[in-house]
């Protein structure tokens, strides 16, 4: 992963607050099933699922030791959370136009 604020340089995935993967029709299986072993190696914490459905639905796993992502039922309509930053995202408005 690249950094975009000040000089770009590689980030080391415990460095990543959060990997956010919004899934294509083309490439669900990579980037729900390929993505997370790969992140989860690197030691990213969190990583998010976003499914443009309809209807829209975030997942969010964290990392959970060696044995990968703990997984968390999909949510629609709102998310809110307080890891790794209080957020909370209106999932609906992410497709109106």
């Amino acid at each position: 992963m690249t950094r975009t604020e000040g000089s770009p340089r590689r980030l080391h995935g415990p460095e990543v607050l959060v990997a956010i993967e919004v899934i294509s029709p083309g490439s669900r299986r990579t980037d729900t099933v390929t993505k997370r072993s790969e992140y989860a190696e690197a030691g990213i914490e969190h990583y998010w699922i976003v499914d443009l459905g309809p209807p829209v639905t975030l997942t969010a796993l964290r990392l959970a030791g060696t044995i990968g992502y703990q997984e968390s039922p999909a949510v629609t309509g709102s998310f809110t959370t307080s890891a790794p930053v209080p957020l909370r995202l209106d999932l609906d408005g992410l497709t109106a136009r």
